[in-house]
């Protein structure tokens, strides 16, 4: 497909640092309008939204964990640009942003890259989120992401890394080995709007991350998924939808790697049996060497 963003490098011997193509395969199409219809019981969304797969390294040979702290703020700021642009099409209501890596975490491809895939429509799992946001803004006036990063740091339990800018913390009864949230610690509700500054934070402390579960956990599969605030367009007659985010949604990256397969009892119950408690996952990876290769 053709190409829809690049990032220029500043090595004269290669053209392009980071490239943005469409999915040859993709889940939804840009072309039509969005339809919804009743069927019975059930609702139908059209399948109309973009599917745009981001590389982020001309050399084959090479990961996210590989590439210097100054090439991943430029993957990230290659995240934000696509963010800026989809969110003019007033068709889409979310675009999700997520690196899968490995067979097993739904790879096709082993070139390093990301994935996003623009919906009509808000996933559940954001949903729910941002509505749990919401509700605890509106019973105590703070983010809920912000008192969970409070909380942590006086347990001071399950931090991985923290940096001036940013912490990775293993989530309170996480729901699968080493899973790892990685947060602002200011507040912040939206990634698209972060200055390059911040975005080089960032970088600086996923690298680092990256590179200790890699040491870590000998390179696993993983998947890497990015939540941030939804498209504010305007809703006809709900003047007030997510009226409240700036105030009570907050941007991070979710991380899971994938060690272990989800079994009839989890798929059956909703329940999780995590063999790793996040107080020792998040152990681990703060000593763990993110130099040992």
């Amino acid at each position: 497909p053709s190409e829809i963003y690049r990032i220029p490098a500043k090595a004269e011997d290669t053209p392009w640092q980071v490239r943005v193509f469409a999915n040859s395969f993709p889940a939804l199409r840009v072309e039509g309008e969005v339809v919804r219809e009743a069927v019975g019981l059930n609702d139908t969304v059209s399948g109309v939204g973009a599917h745009e797969v981001i590389v982020e390294t001309p050399d084959p040979g090479l990961e996210l964990s590989d590439l210097q702290a100054e090439e991943i703020q430029l993957v990230l700021e290659a995240y934000r640009a696509r963010l800026l642009d989809l969110r003019r099409d007033l068709r889409l209501r979310y675009v999700l942003i997520f690196k899968n890596k490995g067979q097993e975490a739904g790879a096709s491809v082993r070139h390093a890259h990301s994935q996003l895939i623009a919906t009509p429509i808000i996933p559940t799992a954001i949903v729910n989120e941002l509505n749990s946001c919401r509700e605890h803004f509106s019973r105590r006036e703070r983010c809920l992401f912000c008192d969970l990063i409070g909380q942590e740091q006086r347990l001071a339990e399950r931090i991985c890394i923290e940096t001036e800018r940013y912490i990775a913390m293993a989530p309170f009864a996480a729901s699968t080995p080493f899973e790892t949230w990685i947060l602002p610690k200011e507040h912040r509700h939206d990634f698209a709007l972060s200055s390059d500054v911040e975005l080089r934070g960032m970088a600086v402390i996923l690298r680092d991350f990256l590179r200790r579960v890699r040491a870590l956990l000998n390179d696993p599969p993983y998947n890497l998924v990015l939540h941030t605030a939804p498209n504010l367009h305007p809703r006809p007659g709900r003047p007030d939808y997510w009226s409240t985010i700036e105030h009570d949604s907050h941007w991070h990256f979710e991380f899971a790697p994938r060690t272990k397969r989800m079994a009839g009892f989890e798929w059956g119950s909703g329940y999780s049996i995590n063999p790793t408690p996040p107080e020792e996952a998040a152990r681990l990876l703060n000593e763990a060497d993110p130099d040992r290769e």
